[in-house]
């Protein structure tokens, strides 16, 4: 059973945890962001096949997706302060594998031990920024996940101003910027280890709140499933714009690597905004009704994409970008507000999922470009937002009443 709404005093917000956390979700999620950032390069380069690519990002995700929640299970029952700057340490080594890595295997190898870092990372920070949040909490989570959709817009930067020119020695770079999230990391993690040893004395937990009504554990299983689907349709979507868009603007435009990557930052960028937007939208509007503006209207923009011309991309990606990220930080807490007894296990699931399907995505749309060809490949991608009208029979939240408010 799930909790009502609940009447609670809460602490205030912690703004500069807030930022800190938020900060090393786009460190970490830019070293994500150099692995689909190197496709063009690896393509052209090695002569890598697509399905090879796809291969590459399956391995990336599948590690993320699948350790996510059982890191989160495991937090939950105990916590582990000092597993951040760890899980950066990984993605470090990780990614000086990636810029030395001479063969195919190798490359494999390395995205491993990016795919545990970010599985160790995700649950972990998802809890420092709830612990953070005092009464904010959409917003709290907005700026925890628009560090990572940040980062991970960056990746056609990456691919055009850094790996173009340099190769993929050029992956390098990064180490600076994983050796900087792991000093910030120890930090955080001196605060998160306080604010345990203080809930301990006080023999107090922090408060657990749910803007959902009293569910059974039946009805919470089919929302949480519900919300998988929604999960999946739009993660599907977004790793096909951000993996193998490119080729469809090089193949149908006549794109180079650098003004493709350039289209493909601008709807990363905006969907990076709507993450922001999204969770305090959440806060005053209601989870699920954001949620519902988030599948409704990418579907028609999604369905003309592949058949407009160059002017009007941009403004589709402008849009499409937006509204499909809207709702990414919303599905966390509302996850989290299904179960408010596993904050961990929750951020680890639906995050973890969402990298889990992108992984199945990359392979599948990898196959799918192969076999049938880039156009074809978009045209059938694009209906993948028809899926998330399932959102119609999430249950609907209603706002939490705060002790003293």
């Amino acid at each position: 059973m799930t909790t009502g709404t609940v009447s609670s005093r809460l602490s205030n917000p912690v703004y500069p945890i807030m930022f800190a956390i938020g900060l090393c979700h786009l460190f970490n999620d830019s070293l994500q962001a150099v692995i689909p950032a190197m496709f063009p390069v690896l393509a052209k380069e090695i002569g890598l096949t697509f399905t090879q690519l796809g291969l590459i990002s399956f391995v990336l995700n599948i590690v993320a997706s699948v350790l996510q929640p059982v890191v989160g299970f495991i937090s939950d029952k105990k916590p582990m302060p000092y597993a951040l700057p760890l899980g950066m340490t990984s993605s470090f080594l990780g990614m000086a594998g990636l810029a030395f890595a001479p063969e195919y295997w190798m490359i494999l190898v390395s995205v491993i031990f990016l795919g545990l870092g970010s599985a160790v990372f995700h649950p972990e920070g998802s809890r420092v920024s709830f612990m953070a949040a005092g009464t904010k909490r959409g917003l709290s989570q907005s700026i925890y996940q628009v560090g990572g959709n940040s980062g991970q817009a960056l990746a056609p930067l990456i691919s055009a101003f850094i790996l173009v020119p340099l190769g993929q020695k050029g992956a390098a770079l990064f180490l600076v910027v994983a050796a900087v999230g792991i000093f910030i990391l120890s930090k955080i993690s001196t605060w998160y280890k306080k604010q345990l040893e203080e809930e301990k004395t006080a023999k107090k937990k922090r408060a657990l709140l749910s803007s959902l009504p009293t569910l059974t554990k039946k009805q919470v299983g089919i929302a949480l499933t519900l919300l998988m689907i929604i999960i999946f349709a739009r993660s599907f979507y977004v790793t096909n714009m951000t993996n193998f868009y490119i080729f469809h603007l090089m193949d149908k435009y006549g794109f180079t690597i650098q003004k493709g990557q350039l289209f493909i930052f601008i709807f990363l960028a905006l969907g990076a905004v709507g993450t922001f937007f999204g969770g305090p939208w959440a806060d005053r509007l209601g989870r699920k009704n954001i949620i519902l503006l988030s599948v409704l209207v990418p579907i028609p923009l999604a369905l003309l994409l592949p058949y407009v011309p160059i002017w009007t991309v941009v403004i589709l990606l402008v849009l499409i970008g937006f509204f499909i990220m809207l709702s990414f930080s919303v599905t966390v807490v509302y996850a989290q507000e299904l179960v408010p007894s596993k904050i961990g296990t929750m951020a680890g699931l639906t995050v973890g999922l969402a990298f889990g399907m992108g992984a199945v995505g990359a392979v599948v749309i990898g196959i799918l470009m192969d076999h049938v060809g880039v156009n074809t490949t978009m045209i059938i991608v694009s209906t993948l937002p028809i899926i998330g009208l399932v959102a119609f029979a999430l249950p609907r939240d209603r706002k939490i009443t705060l002790e003293g408010k």
